[in-house]
């Protein structure tokens, strides 16, 4: 069996005998500290170089700058790149600058190096996370929180679009012309420009007794009878009873037919319309706010599942990042140790 081979404190003392270690901790903080803030520094400056090429190769105009797919492929490179070169620096800097360890196995001092290397790239990361809430761990973390603002508003329109109704129809009766039920229920009581007027009063007879030199006027030909039509009356209660009646409906996902009735009444008492005309846009306008909320629902699952695509993907290639990122960092740390030893 052959002996252990150690690393002599002075390579011109061969025939030394080797001394037994001391109690003294192999960890030079220093050395660990100097490596993670040359790391945490040089991905800071990759990282806004990436922000500003990225940046750089998008617009807002259709058919200029690079694609969705191009840009994200683009980032998980420069992501890679950043770790490998960020834990390469800080660990071969570690290694090198610490102590020079006396009398201890070479696989010790291999080991040593290596866990140099892994501490310091652990302490640069909690730098860098540390810096999340500045501007650029904002701009590290802008996708991910881009992507889980999308994922928690689709949820919310998804789940809560019965709220949403509801929200409107308060709006709606405070008198809010700009909320989204407001539409449907103002295409209610349009008024019909064809619907006929209501008949003018007759004109009171002039009495003969009041001046004697008047002669007596002929008897007005008879009136015909206006045809039979509602009495137009505006009453501004209809419309929030109406947006009231429609938002139940909505969130029950039909309307009744005694509801679709009173409604049909109120259409009519206000426009002037026949009862069967204001049936028949009553069910039109309900059955329009029907696909328009299911549509709703339905791009809200689209954004939902996209970003929940984006936030996974995200998430994996940043671990596989930061693995790389480790092993660079450790096995640099073993470069920079052996050749502190060799001088």
């Amino acid at each position: 069996m052959t002996a252990p081979t150690y690393v002599q404190s002075d390579p011109n003392a061969a025939a030394a005998p080797l001394r037994a270690e001391s109690g003294v901790s192999g960890v030079s903080w220093a050395a660990i500290f100097a490596g993670a803030l040359a790391a945490a520094a040089l991905s800071l400056v990759l990282f806004i170089l990436g922000i500003g090429l990225g940046l750089s190769s998008i617009s807002v105009w259709s058919g200029r700058g690079a694609d969705g797919d191009t840009v994200g492929l683009t980032a998980i490179i420069w992501l890679v790149v950043t770790q490998l070169a960020s834990a390469g620096v800080g660990g071969y800097i570690a290694g090198r600058l610490r102590v020079r360890w006396q009398g201890v196995h070479t696989d010790e001092v291999y080991f040593r190096d290596t866990a140099h290397g892994f501490l310091s790239w652990s302490l640069a990361t909690l730098i860098m996370a540390a810096l999340m809430g500045s501007v650029a761990g904002s701009a590290i973390t802008g996708t991910v929180k881009a992507a889980g603002s999308m994922a928690a508003g689709a949820a919310t329109v998804v789940a809560g679009s019965a709220g949403a109704i509801g929200t409107a129809a308060a709006n709606s009766d405070s008198g809010d012309s700009s909320s989204p039920m407001g539409y449907w229920i103002d295409s209610l009581f349009r008024q019909d420009a064809a619907a006929p007027a209501a008949p003018a009063a007759p004109a009171p007879a002039a009495d003969a007794s009041a001046d004697p030199t008047a002669t007596a006027a002929a008897p007005a030909a008879p009136v015909a009878a206006p045809a039979a039509t509602p009495a137009r009356r505006s009453n501004a209660n209809s419309t929030q009873e109406v947006t009231r009646i429609f938002a139940q409906a909505l969130q029950d996902g039909q309307l009744s037919e005694a509801d679709a009735r009173h409604v049909a009444y109120l259409v009519s008492e206000r426009t002037g319309i026949p009862a069967e005309q204001a049936q028949q846009r009553v069910q039109q306008a309900f059955q329009q706010a029907q696909q328009k909320i299911e549509q709703a629902k339905q791009k809200a699952k689209e954004a939902a599942e996209t970003a929940r695509s984006v936030a996974a993907k995200t998430s994996l290639w940043l671990f596989v990042a930061l693995l790389i990122g480790a092993f660079v960092g450790s096995f640099s740390a073993t470069l920079g140790g052996r050749q502190r030893d060799a001088y």
